[in-house]
């Protein structure tokens, strides 16, 4: 069944992100909507803020803001007049910016080279090889981060829950091919869903795979269904495949939307501590690896760094649906959420 694709109107590309703790300060999406239609994604609900359904609409139905690249341009001439440019842009909070709309669209790549000019700092979070389509932009722009979304290696999992994202193996040739280009990459190893993904044997080999393809840091976080209509979809393709593992999950997640303690707490440390083994989890930070662009707009005041923060998100990915939801609040009633980038 073909996605039914329709253009947006939008003021602004680059939005504000008003949460605190959160590594970047402005995020993009130059799409509503994900075709990737992955079970566990936190994004699905904010559909509901374009009067749709949180249900398979949200990966059918994929809205594209017409002239991204061209706002985001505008938007950051003024920023430079006014000499306040971002210090980190994240690309990626809500939707792929590389599902596969994109390889014919290219807003993405459009927001990138317009970042790239302007000498922005930028991350970039996905789980698309297409990513590789835009390594000339990456090597002149001032990347802090490009993320690569992974949590299993198991075929069989990703079949029933992610089917229509791209295949593990070809995000680990991503990784290795964006490390040989001399892009700094992090691993997003979320989620990591109880029971299925979260054991030793599976932790050490999806670890020992990162390492190998030269994956430089890693983020480790676990499933949270955060709204009904995220958990309600969750469960209901969980029953479908796993139906033995519903009632485990049924009381994991009863009444609250992350995992209790008394099972996050072990398995966290269980999970991270083979990131760790291998130099992802607690490796320092890279300094500022951008280049300067042609144009010479790179040394415009604001553009230089990323407040300590590094090489993109530090730690756990919380918060990247609050800026998601703060990108789409207006109007809405939506409040931040901290739910957790997957």
């Amino acid at each position: 069944m073909r996605p039914t694709l329709e253009p947006m109107a939008a003021k602004t590309i680059l939005n504000r992100v008003r949460v605190p703790a959160m590594p970047f300060d402005w995020s993009i999406n130059p799409y509503r909507g994900c075709q990737h239609g992955c079970s566990f994604c936190y994004a699905r609900s904010t559909h509901a803020f374009l009067g749709r359904p949180a249900d398979d609409t949200f990966q059918r139905h994929i809205y594209w803001k017409e002239g991204a690249p061209d706002i985001l341009r505008g938007q950051l001439a003024r920023m430079a007049r006014l000499g306040r440019m971002p210090g980190h842009v994240a690309v990626g909070t809500a939707t792929d910016p590389y599902q596969p709309l994109e390889a014919k669209a290219k807003l993405t790549r459009g927001c990138l080279e317009v970042l790239a000019d302007y000498g922005v700092p930028f991350s970039v979070t996905t789980r698309s090889p297409l990513v590789l389509r835009d390594l000339d932009i990456l090597r002149r722009a001032r990347v802090l981060s490009v993320n690569i979304s992974l949590h299993t290696l198991d075929m069989r999992i990703w079949r029933r829950f992610e089917p229509a994202s791209p295949a593990p193996w070809r995000r680990l040739e991503t990784i290795a091919r964006l490390a040989d280009a001399g892009i700094p990459v992090t691993v997003f190893a979320a989620p990591m869903l109880p029971y299925l993904t979260d054991t030793r044997k599976a932790a050490a080999e999806l670890a020992e795979a990162c390492a190998a393809a030269g994956a430089g840091r890693a983020m480790v976080d676990f499933l949270r269904l955060q709204t009904p209509e995220v958990k309600q979809w969750f469960f209901g393709t969980l029953e479908r495949h796993d139906p033995e593992l519903v009632p485990a999950y049924g009381r994991l997640y009863y009444m609250r939307a992350g995992l209790p303690d008394s099972y996050l707490r072990p398995a966290r440390e269980r999970v991270e501590a083979e990131f760790r083994r291998r130099g992802l989890i607690g490796r320092k930070p890279k300094e500022d690896v951008g280049r300067t662009p042609v144009d010479g707009r790179f040394g415009a005041e604001g553009t230089g760094g990323t407040d300590g923060s590094g090489a993109g998100p530090v730690g756990r990915a919380d918060g990247h649906a609050a800026a998601a939801c703060d990108e789409e609040r207006a109007g809405s009633g939506c409040t931040p959420l901290q739910l957790t980038l997957f």
